[in-house]
């Protein structure tokens, strides 16, 4: 049990020392070599226009979008969620998983605005500027870690097709509209949603990869094509 923690554990910390590499590669892209780029300067009319099309509503409207990604919302719905999930399976490759995938994100993410010093849009903001660099965007990461590992076990483990469908649907929409909200109000850079995307979808990935398909211990493995206790006694139409 310990050496399989062990390695797989050494093979998590590897994976995320690549994705790390690659999004300091990618920030280094854009401040250092694209910095005066047509592409920069198209961010920053994309980022003007939002600035300039901005009303009262959708001002409400980007800063509830905007919160869905706020650390104390990503935790708090972590918990819930990582609890539930081991209440109701009885294993705690699930929770694991949910954990790891948000937690990674968080990690890598910090590294890399410790490493990567870009500023915010030019544009007026709307919220307070946290003491971290523009690149990748925390907010949309947390976001897309979250739900998108959700939605997987969405995916695996519910078996009503109704239920999946609607439920993915929503998972997989709340990090596009957060992105939206970041944008709106004027913290971010389209490229610094891109970063977060990468990040939270390969920490997805590896969490996936490491503790689902393996396990924690024997028979905590990766998607069962029987009904799990998850969805116990649900049925496809």
């Amino acid at each position: 049990m310990l050496g399989q923690v062990a390695r797989t554990a050494g093979r998590v910390v590897v994976l995320l020392a690549v994705l790390y590499g690659v999004l300091v590669g990618i920030g280094l892209l854009l401040t250092k070599v694209f910095e005066r780029s047509a592409l920069v300067r198209e961010e920053d009319d994309l980022n003007q226009a939002l600035a300039d099309g901005r009303t009262p509503t959708m001002n409400d409207v980007t800063y509830v979008l905007s919160g869905l990604g706020n650390t104390g919302a990503i935790i708090g719905a972590m918990v819930v969620v990582a609890v539930a999930l081991r209440l109701a399976s009885k294993q705690w490759s699930l929770s694991v998983f949910l954990v790891l995938a948000v937690s990674a994100q968080a990690l890598v993410f910090l590294l890399v605005t410790l490493t990567i010093s870009r500023q915010r849009p030019d544009v007026k903001k709307l919220d307070e500027s946290p003491p971290t660099s523009s690149f990748p965007s925390g907010h949309t990461g947390a976001a897309t870690a979250l739900f998108l590992a959700s939605a997987l076990l969405v995916a695996w483990y519910v078996r009503r097709r109704w239920v999946q469908i609607l439920a993915i649907t929503v998972l997989v929409a709340v990090p596009l509209l957060v992105a939206y909200g970041r944008l709106y109000r004027g913290m971010h850079h389209p490229t610094d949603i891109v970063g977060a995307y990468v990040n939270g979808i390969t920490c997805v990935t590896i969490a996936a990869s490491s503790v689902l398909r393996r396990g924690w211990r024997r028979g905590e493995g990766g998607p069962d094509p029987s009904p799990s206790p998850v969805t116990a006694g649900a049925t496809t139409p």
